[in-house]
């Protein structure tokens, strides 16, 4: 397996988080993981701690446990506990201070970074000097260096992004699917002139719009375009990062989003497309519950097909970079990463991917080793298409700070709806991260 090692390291700041108290005073030293030795020392029991709004995984794991993973439950037992999502941070941190961190344990992202309280303080290992590292896909591990700064999360969810097409309605019109912009708008205005919303977006949430903006970006300045705003070596109001702005803006002045895209929440968007009003959505391969669910669609998952942002002519992106994220940080202690628990890790990677697709449809960032039956042809697509990526990319706002990150999402509107220009849009976006940032 490639380790992405050398791409360039991407830190993201992806949740709000409370002003916490450094712990590189109860580090207790650095662990010498090299080579996947397993330096910490076992618990009593392989504890983990998982978001209360995450029953799922619980299952799944203990699922494993009995099974499985049957043997490495009898050494080091598995043990459950919860937390609040909201309340993961304050958690965290407190039992991080008094050194009684859970041996696997959902964490805040800014925690995570090597420059976050648990990363300075070599509390956090490295799955690429594991087991898991050979059942990790190289996309996941692509999108953890660029959120997390290194490999450091179990991947038990992975996501990708892309356009969503009614195939009925494309072959009825004699529609190719698009590769570059040009041709995207092409389609659209084919669609248009037949009669036909061609797109529909949730432009009430703000960010499905700027998803549209950033990827338009990564495609015409490269995969590194945020890094560089993020490291001060390029500005929002820069050529490039004007036109994302303004390719928006111009699609938007179309209409083909339909009259009232900017009110319009995500389950409207959803059914505009399920029930065939609208050809194309932008949307996450977490659609694929609703795609899958007969009674919600109505234009049958049969109907439904995918594709990725198209290129920019011109542009240093390529179309194989998918834009992706890893649902909430999962990650073993260094301290407690005995040789048990190192056993516990590696059965977990083995088998975690055939079982979540199999029982709950869940597509993961490991290997799917075990054959799978029953899953939807949708599924299935995309999950061959994530075995496949080798690089992603990540969102606009991903490494901006809170107050950007909002804005982002506020003025979006302004700029859709003809109230801001590009320009405008993009300098005070430029002005709150140089404040803030």
């Amino acid at each position: 397996m490639r380790t992405p090692r050398s791409r360039r390291v991407m830190l993201a700041t992806a949740l709000t988080l409370v002003a916490i108290t450094p712990l590189a005073a109860c580090a207790g030293g650095s662990p010498d993981n090299a080579g996947g030795a397993a330096a910490g020392t076992d618990p009593e029991t392989f504890t983990v701690m998982t978001a209360n709004e995450n029953a799922t995984l619980e299952n799944l794991l203990t699922t494993l446990s009995e099974d499985a993973c049957k043997a490495e439950n009898e050494a080091l037992p598995l043990e459950h506990q919860k937390v609040a999502q909201a309340d993961t941070v304050q958690k965290v941190t407190l039992l991080a201070s008094q050194d009684a961190l859970p041996a696997h344990t959902i964490a805040g992202t800014a925690l995570i970074r090597p420059d976050g309280d648990l990363g300075a303080a070599d509390l956090v290992q490295d799955l690429m000097e594991t087991g898991a590292a050979e059942y990790i896909l190289p996309a996941a591990a692509s999108t953890e260096e660029s959120v997390y700064g290194g490999v450091v999360s179990m991947p038990y969810q992975y996501n990708i992004e892309g356009f969503w097409y009614n195939t009925q309605i494309f072959e009825e019109q004699g529609i190719e699917v698009p590769t570059t912009w040009e041709e995207f708008l092409s389609v659209a205005e084919q669609l248009d002139q037949a009669g036909i919303q061609p797109l529909t977006t949730a432009g009430a949430s703000g960010f499905p719009l700027t998803r549209l903006l950033g990827m338009y970006i990564f495609r015409n300045v490269g995969p590194d375009a945020m890094a560089a705003i993020r490291d001060g070596d390029a500005k929002l109001t820069d050529e490039g990062y004007v036109a994302g702005a303004q390719a928006l803006a111009d699609l938007a002045a179309t209409g083909y989003f339909g009259e009232g895209f900017s009110t319009r929440d995500g389950d409207t968007s959803t059914n505009e497309f399920l029930t065939g009003k609208a050809a194309i959505t932008y949307d996450g391969s977490w659609l694929l519950g609703a795609i899958n669910d007969p009674e919600r669609n109505e234009i049958g998952a049969e109907n439904v097909g995918f594709f990725p942002f198209p290129e920019v002519e011109g542009g240093e992106g390529s179309i194989e970079q998918y834009p992706a994220n890893a649902g909430a940080p999962m990650i073993i202690s260094t301290k407690q990463y005995g040789p048990k628990v190192a056993d516990w890790v590696s059965c977990i990677a083995e088998n975690y991917g055939s079982l979540a697709l199999q029982e709950a449809g869940v597509i993961s960032g490991f290997e799917v080793k075990e054959e799978v039956t029953d899953i939807s042809p949708n599924t299935a697509e995309i999950q061959e298409k994530i075995a496949g990526i080798d690089e992603t990319v990540l969102w606009f706002e991903a490494l901006f700070d809170p107050k950007s990150n909002s804005l982002a999402s506020t003025n979006v509107t302004l700029l859709t709806t003809g109230q801001m220009t590009a320009e405008d849009y993009m300098a005070d976006l430029q002005e709150s991260i140089d404040a803030n940032g």
